[in-house]
């Protein structure tokens, strides 16, 4: 981690390497960039994901909500059934499953939870309640689109794809930036790095860091998790690490 000279670093905290795609970002914009990753992913429930896509050609659709649970999934099929429909939730979802020969059904305009379910909302028929859906999933993701889709009527199998695991943060050189006040902004792509971040730093010195360095969240959910800990955020413009760095970037000109 080094600072530049008169410049205000923004944090990263997504599991990411210091040249990840939200840090190429960042990057190219001109913006200093520290990598605190908060989270880290592990394998998850390899059994009960094997005994899932063992009964994969009985199901007509399955959801994708991140490239970890793509990874997951592809790893162990790497072509989809002729039958399946797929629907995956952001742009970098989406490409990862093209760049690798899947076809994607339904990618909503918005990258949440919400966006998804109106979009098989819309697209619902009275003859589709019952219609098997499977959903590859993190360990700590929300209820949020399993129920949505129950309530259409669909028959939903959440299974764990990976692991959402907390970091080993070197918590002692955080310190040493926040006491520095050399930070400009913090940047949150999940809510599960907003929880960890705090845990690993304490409520106290979270609070102090998102004090002078004010939280940006890729969506709603995210921005959720933080008013949950007494902060409010800036919303990334569109919910895609592209949209998350341009809106970071703008709030560095306005604090410049």
């Amino acid at each position: 981690m080094s600072e530049s000279a008169g410049a205000r670093a923004v944090v990263v905290t997504r599991a990411e390497p210091s040249d990840g795609p939200l840090s190429r970002e960042l990057k190219r914009l001109g913006l200093e960039v520290l990598a605190w990753p908060a989270i880290s992913v592990a394998p998850g429930d390899a059994r009960s994901l094997d005994e899932a896509l063992e009964r994969l050609p009985s199901f007509a659709w399955i959801v994708f909500a991140s490239r970890h649970a793509v990874a997951a999934v592809l790893e162990r099929v790497p072509q989809p059934p002729a039958q399946l429909r797929v629907a995956a939730i952001g742009r970098a979802t989406a490409l990862t499953l093209t760049q690798r020969g899947w076809p994607v059904h339904l990618e909503p305009e918005e990258a949440s939870a919400a966006a998804l379910i109106a979009a098989f909302a819309a697209q619902w028929r009275p003859q589709d309640a019952g219609t098997q859906v499977l959903y590859p999933a993190s360990s700590r993701a929300l209820p949020t689109i399993a129920a949505g889709l129950k309530e259409l009527g669909l028959d939903v199998t959440q299974v764990e794809a990976y692991r959402t695991e907390g970091a080993k943060l070197d918590v002692a050189e955080c310190r040493a930036w926040i006491e520095r006040d050399a930070l400009g902004a913090v940047t949150f792509a999940s809510p599960s790095a907003v929880a960890e971040l705090a845990r690993a730093l304490g409520e106290k010195d979270f609070g102090r860091l998102l004090d002078q360095a004010p939280p940006v969240a890729i969506g709603r959910t995210t921005a959720r998790e933080l008013a949950a800990h007494g902060r409010s955020a800036t919303l990334a413009e569109t919910a895609t690490l592209h949209g998350l760095a341009l809106t970071t970037y703008r709030l560095m000109q306005t604090r410049a």
